[in-house]
């Protein structure tokens, strides 16, 4: 396993640390700035979601520098993408802080994206993320972070950014989700 492929792997086995400290209640306090709290176990737990999602960055910059892109990368890194992103959705779904009904929307088109690629994958086609589907990847990091934050900048200036960079996430799922599916709709529709 190479370089790119280790460090995707990483952000799969940050998952459950992400889960222990967002879910087990730990008393670890709360910290305050200009009057917004923030529990430390949420500062912790936004900080491993952050680490793990910069690990998508690294891992490709890596593989595109050393010439390193196998098809376990491209099968592994938006899986690893999709497993994180969606424990976190489910965990902000936990605390209260993130609709259901737009979690399940993000989370079905991640399932039904993942199915697509399998089909394609038993036909021998790989697909990597297109940059639609980056740009949708990235606005959920920027989302659920600002969401596990507690939106703690933003909340001093009473502006809603991580309610808006939920709204903007669930925006281009939906529509990398339409995208993909236009793009091999053939391939969905003759296969077996």
């Amino acid at each position: 396993m190479n370089l790119p492929n280790k460090i995707t792997v990483s952000r799969i086995f940050l998952i459950p640390i992400f889960l222990i400290i967002m879910l087990v209640p730990f008393s670890w306090g709360e910290l305050s700035f200009l009057g917004a709290t923030l529990p430390v176990t949420h500062l912790v737990g936004a900080l491993i979601f952050i680490l793990a999602s910069a690990t998508d960055w690294i891992d490709g910059y890596y593989a595109r520098k050393y010439n390193l892109v196998t098809n376990l990368g491209k099968f592994l890194d938006p899986l690893a993408d999709k497993l994180l992103v969606s424990a976190a959705l489910i965990v902000l779904v936990e605390l209260g802080f993130a609709p259901s009904w737009i979690v399940i929307i993000i989370i079905s088109r991640e399932f039904a994206v993942t199915g697509l690629r399998l089909i394609l994958a038993g036909g021998g086609e790989v697909v990597a993320a297109n940059q639609l589907g980056k740009i949708k990847t990235w606005t959920q990091i920027v989302a659920i972070s600002a969401l596990l934050l507690h939106n703690i900048i933003f909340e001093i200036i009473s502006v809603p950014f991580a309610d808006i960079a939920l709204w903007v996430a669930l925006f281009f799922t939906i529509w990398s989700g339409w995208d993909y599916f236009a793009k091999n709709k053939d391939a969905f529709v003759h296969s077996k």
